[in-house]
């Protein structure tokens, strides 16, 4: 079965073919996924994305014919629709500041961490706190709406015609969700948008077949099923639940770090330091931490070679050059902290590049111990391709290490949704043991520099 899979992230959307009897992707289609910053305020793109998704389906189904479709999205996004599935509002992008204008009175009515394991973040990141702003913001409009979906659902909807919402979307640091009963949060009945949640359905629904303009559109069969999707990090996950034995943890990385603990050490979550409790697609709590890593390596990577010798490395290592956190502020394990190099003059290219390396798997070993990582690791998507980042991690976590033999899991865990059975999984294409003493010296290093780092801002 060829599952065409189509992935909404922050930086990037893709349109990916899964092979299920290999779970390999054999082609993509990719653009850039910037918001508009016009309007009400700062939006997703909503239908130039679509022009994409459609314009991808079409292409990749001239090249293999495409038996279904599987969606997967970021988190903390979702759409207000009318009775017609139209927009009443833009799709507010998560990283506008105008939510926080409301701080006080939203925290007055969201639920506690222990309710919902969400901890309460800045700007749009708490996606209750989005709704929230808008009602008060713009009340015309949103006394217009008919649903509240989960931006994988908003795609299945306009795909369908079906309205659905599921719990990995909801799962994940909304304030919407409470995974310890599997229902609505309190916030979601003090605010009146129970009767806007549309059904909760598992990801592996088949809502149903494509609308009959998608079948015209595109040349797709028009009995081509839809599954009901789920968040992207969730679906790095998807294939271990399958067929992993606890203990484990499984790094997704893109935009965000995602960090989750699978049967791991019992330890009490901090909220304060960016650590949650998401929903797997199977609807049971996963702990979890994360950090914006993939922009922080967009942020101090740009215009620089990404490239190294084991000279540079070697030299890093000996020097102790050190990249404290954090480049990007108000989430992540260390939200208060300012970035800063030590024992970095006259760094090369190559020595600069490793350092990033480090600090981006050492930031990753943090978010680990703080949800009671243990077990192997596998590192799924971008970073899985950077060596260095792997072997720091093994050495900062005493844990083997899995890279990920796929582009992406995100796709390949999207794409399962499409079958019932369990996969045969790869354990990935090589595992990272812990490394040397002087690695292991330079994440002790590193981590007593943390420790007696002051929180400047």
């Amino acid at each position: 079965m060829i599952v065409a899979v189509i992935d909404i992230g922050k930086t990037n959307a893709k349109v990916a073919l899964v092979d299920l009897a290999t779970l390999s992707e054999i082609a993509l289609r990719r653009t850039a996924n910037a918001p508009v910053r016009q309007g009400h305020y700062p939006h997703h793109d909503v239908e130039a994305l679509w022009t994409f998704i459609l314009d991808s389906l079409a292409d990749l189904n001239r090249e293999r014919r495409i038996d279904a479709i599987s969606i997967t999205t970021h988190g903390a996004t979702g759409a207000l629709v009318d009775a017609a599935g139209e927009l009443v509002l833009p799709v507010l992008d998560y990283e506008f500041d105008g939510p926080d204008r409301l701080a006080q009175e939203y925290d007055a009515v969201r639920p506690p961490f222990a309710e919902t394991g969400t901890p309460r973040l800045p700007v749009g990141l708490n996606l209750g706190a989005q709704f929230f702003w808008q009602q008060r913001r713009f009340p015309a409009e949103f006394a217009r709406a008919t649903a509240m979906l989960m931006y994988p659902q908003y795609w299945a909807l306009r795909l369908t015609g079906i309205a659905a919402t599921e719990v990995t979307s909801l799962g994940c640091h909304t304030d919407l969700w409470n995974p310890w009963t599997s229902d609505y949060s309190s916030l979601v009945g003090r605010m009146g948008w129970r009767p806007l949640m549309a059904p909760v359905r598992p990801a592996k629904d088949r809502l149903g077949p494509i609308l009959p303009a998608i079948a015209q559109r595109t040349g797709l069969n028009p009995q081509t099923p839809v599954f009901c999707g789920l968040h992207d990090s969730n679906a790095s996950l998807l294939p271990h639940l399958l067929s992993d034995a606890p203990p484990f943890s499984v790094v997704s990385t893109g935009t965000w770090v995602v960090s989750m603990a699978v049967g791991g050490r019992k330890v009490e979550l901090d909220p304060a330091r960016d650590t949650l409790v998401n929903v797997n697609a199977l609807g049971d709590p996963v702990p979890s931490a994360r950090f914006m890593g993939g922009r922080e390596f967009s942020l101090l990577t740009d215009g620089q070679p990404q490239e190294w010798i084991d000279d540079d490395v070697a030299a890093v290592l000996a020097r102790q050059v050190l990249l404290l956190p954090s480049t990007q502020h108000g989430s992540g394990p260390f939200p208060h902290r300012d970035a800063q190099w030590v024992n970095a003059e006259t760094l090369s290219p190559g020595e600069r590049f490793a350092t990033i390396s480090f600090y981006l798997a050492l930031m990753t070993s943090t978010c680990l111990e703080l949800i009671g990582g243990d077990g192997p690791t596998t590192v799924e998507g971008p970073f899985a391709r950077n060596p260095l980042f792997v072997r720091m991690l093994a050495a900062a976590t005493e844990r083997p290490v899995i890279v990920s033999e796929n582009s992406t899991g995100t796709s390949i865990g999207a794409a399962l949704l499409a079958t019932d059975g369990a996969p045969a999984m790869s354990k990935g294409e090589y595992s990272a043991q812990p490394a040397d003493q002087a690695w292991g010296d330079y994440a002790r290093t590193w981590q007593l520099a943390v420790q007696t780092q002051p929180t400047t801002i």
